[in-house]
């Protein structure tokens, strides 16, 4: 490690290259032994380059110093690397210092020179005996090699076998094409008979062997840092993976071909042409834009590219047509020597790259003009003698006034609003007076009636929308002008302008123009009714009467009411149901969603409301509208409803608090019957008897010899909707059997007088 004649020997442990991923702990182990003949004090640190000091984060070199007595060595140092997680692979120099500048300072520093080597995270976890490989010269993203097109660009690949067995290695380029390397392995003397192809390396067990690795990047390759993967294969051990990365710099190349010709350059009345062939030999891509300026004093010339711009890919070309018109026409020389402009073309490129600063430089050549256009200009000399005449003319004899239309926004109209009217006028510096009224049906008092301009526009303008403006052109427009007209009818509006006309040279006289325009204002439209019915005929009482009705323009709905007439007196059962309306919705938390929009934008309500009493009912539905108080639309359900009574029911029919149907009763005893009816509007009777009873009750009868032998309980409908119900038992009497008394005989018989509890109650 230094030379021997040093008094310091150090021991790096491990030696040579260290490996690590990003994220890792990279652990230097060192050593000191002091051969010298007097104690030292030694200091141990690390310098390294910003890119060391990038991916170790060390913001100052770590140190560590040792007092080492004569003929002793340190104890072990311990100094720890930690690789941050987002460190690029590549392969990083540092350099380890061993420092005694007071007692030996003639033979320190002693400077060790390191690298570590960060990995690719898909790279497999190296083991003990598993073959290595490094790239030299070492690279890393701050220390690229740097490749000239007039060198070759060579790499060695040391790859050293580990392993107790013969292996094989084979080098790839996953990321680049072919064309981009060459791998050269190292002959083994049997290739030049033929015998064997070189495309492996083969090391004994523990041996280091070096492959070689040309790059040539293709001609059109862009400037810039590339980084290719280099993949190391091991016969043995085909699932290793064992990665790295060359990291290539290709400086800018910034040469580009620029060359002008010409393909039209002397012209009359044509522009002249030019072609500028560009070719960009560089590798760059070059995005351009394009100029021509003169290169005499004067600009007489208007310079067109086609196209104005391009973007120029490495090796290739592209052709740009440049026409140049020169101008104004009357510079062109009548007679004699054409006039010669000499011009220039500039080429920019938009990111300010350098381009040869050559110039481009074109000749049009203007020739004079032919000599027919010498009695083209007596013809134009003449033309404006003529124009003079007839604007002297005209100023004498202006266009007459004329209403170039008059109608209305709208044709037809909604009550409510307001009629607006467009109209424009030609020539208004000769209006004198503008009446504006209603021909039909015929008006007194006109909407307008002034000479004065000002007023037409102020009365037109006082609604936002509206607007009368003059133009440049002598027209008055107005646009949306107010007429205070909302009521429905048919309209018939009259426009009549008044202006002077010339009779003579010292005479006018009054002439008058006049346009009409129709518009109809049609009754306003309401919500209406278009369809109202129940789901059924009949409910029951008690149950929810479903509703449903559709709504034509909801828009316009303010309110529905729901009234409910009972056909048998025909009178109101109770208030009616009044359901508000907001946004064709019902404005009440407790019927949202109850309407829903249709396709054909209809509103369908689905309602229910409670079945209070029985009876035929009819529902009838207003409909009111908003803004709208005289008219009112109304819409009968299409079919009538009938609510029935709840059925009736026997909840219980006993006898002595027995249901049985068939019971046995002792003469003499009392009978106890008890009933319950549920219902409305029924008859409750007790039968054989044909009593009338409540529907809740009971009934003590004496039990007697001649006593019915069915009893029942009969439950009818007044109404006679519902069938009768029938609740009985049948009944078996045990009479008394008289005892034997001695005392009495036939010749003196005894008959027994009644006792008042055994007289029937019925």
């Amino acid at each position: 490690m230094q030379a021997k004649s040093n008094p310091l020997f150090v021991i790096i442990n491990p030696p040579g290259i260290q490996y690590g991923m990003p994220g890792q702990i990279v652990e230097i182990h060192v050593v000191v032994i002091n051969e010298g003949q007097q104690s030292a004090v030694i200091d141990l640190f690390f310098t390294f380059d910003e890119t060391f000091q990038k991916i170790s984060n060390w913001s100052s070199s770590p140190r560590a110093s040792l007092a080492i007595a004569p003929g002793q060595s340190s104890d072990e140092v311990k100094f720890e690397l930690q690789i941050p997680v987002n460190a690029l692979p590549g392969t990083y120099d540092y350099t380890f210092v061993v420092d005694s500048p007071e007692h030996y300072p003639q033979d320190t520093p002693i400077n060790f020179p390191g690298q570590i080597k960060v990995l690719l995270n898909e790279q497999t976890v190296i083991r003990a005996n598993d073959p290595t490989f490094s790239i030299q010269p070492a690279t890393n993203p701050n220390k690229p090699l740097i490749y000239k097109s007039d060198q070759l660009l060579q790499v060695t690949v040391k790859v050293d076998n580990r392993s107790p067995r013969v292996d094989r290695f084979h080098l790839t380029c996953p990321d680049l094409d072919e064309e981009w390397f060459r791998i050269s392995y190292p002959v083994t003397g049997l290739e030049a008979a033929g015998l064997v192809e070189v495309n492996a390396l083969e090391l004994n067990p523990m041996s280091q062997g070096q492959i070689l690795l040309e790059f040539r990047p293709i001609a059109d390759t862009l400037a810039g840092n590339y980084s290719p993967t280099i993949r190391l294969h091991s016969e043995n051990n085909p699932d290793l993976v064992l990665l790295d990365l060359v990291y290539i710099y290709i400086p800018a190349n910034y040469q580009l071909a620029i060359e002008l010709n010409t393909i039209l350059g002397k012209v009359s009345h044509n522009p002249g042409k030019y072609q500028l062939a560009l070719m960009n030999q560089g590798n760059l891509v070059r995005e351009l834009y394009f100029s021509a300026r003169s290169r005499d004093e004067e600009e007489l010339c208007i310079y067109q590219f086609e196209p104005t711009e391009t973007k120029l890919l490495p090796s290739r070309s592209v052709e740009v047509n440049l026409a140049v018109k020169p101008r104004p026409w009357w510079r062109q020389p009548w007679v004699g020597q054409p006039l010669i402009i000499n011009f220039q073309v500039d080429v920019t490129d938009k990111q300010n790259l350098p381009i040869s600063s050559t110039l481009h430089q074109g000749v049009l050549v203007w020739k004079a003009r032919p000599w027919w256009q010498f009695l083209l200009l007596m013809l134009v000399g003449f033309g404006l003698i003529a124009t003079a005449a007839f604007l002297i003319w005209r100023l004498l004899n202006p266009d007459p006034l004329k209403i170039e239309n008059f109608n209305t926004e709208n044709s037809t109209l909604i009550e409510g609003d307001e009629v607006r009217l467009n109209w424009k006028i030609d020539n208004y510096k000769q209006l004198k007076r503008l009446v504006i009224k209603t021909q039909q049906p015929p008006s007194n008092e006109p909407i307008f009636d002034d000479i004065n301009i000002s007023k037409l526009i102020k009365k037109g303008t006082n609604d936002e929308t509206a607007s009368c403006q003059i133009t440049s052109q002598e027209e008055l427009i107005c646009n949306r002008f107010v007429t205070g007209i909302k009521t429905k009818g048919k309209y018939v509006f009259e426009i009549k302008a008044s202006y002077n006309k010339r009779k003579s040279f010292f005479s006018q006289e009054t002439q008058t123009v006049t346009q009409t325009a129709d518009v109809e204002i049609a009754e306003k439209p309401i919500a209406e009714i278009i369809g109202f019915n129940t789901d059924k005929p009949r409910y029951n009482k008690g149950e929810n009467i479903v509703l449903t009705w559709s709504i034509k323009r909801p828009e316009l709905l303010d309110r529905i009411e729901l009234f409910t007439t009972k056909d048998d007196d025909k009178i109101l059962v109770e208030k009616p149901i009044i359901f508000k309306f907001k946004n064709s919705a019902i404005d009440d938390p407790k019927f949202k969603n109850k309407c829903q929009q249709e396709n054909n934008q209809n509103l369908k309500c689905v309602i229910s409301v409670m079945a209070s009493q029985a009876g035929i009912f009819s529902y009838d539905l207003k409909a009111y509208s908003l803004n709208i108080s005289d008219r009112v639309n109304t819409k009968a359900s299409e079919n009538k409803v009938e609510i029935l009574a709840k059925p009736f029911k026997i909840i219980f029919f006993k006898i002595n608090n027995n249901d049985q149907p068939n019971q046995v009763l002792n003469e003499g005893e009392n009978a106890i019957l008890s009933w319950k009816v549920e219902g409305e509007n029924i008859e409750v009777k007790l039968l054989p008897y044909g009593d009338k009873v409540p529907q809740v009750g009971s009934k003590n009868i004496v039990v007697i010899k001649n006593f019915p032998t069915q009893l029942a309980l009969q439950v009818n409908d007044i109404s006679g909707k519902q069938q009768p119900q029938q609740k009985g038992f049948a009944i078996t009497v045990n009479e008394i059997q008289p005892t034997p008394n001695p005392l009495i005989s036939p010749l003196n018989p005894i008959f027994p007088i009644p006792s008042p509890k055994n007289k029937p109650l019925y």
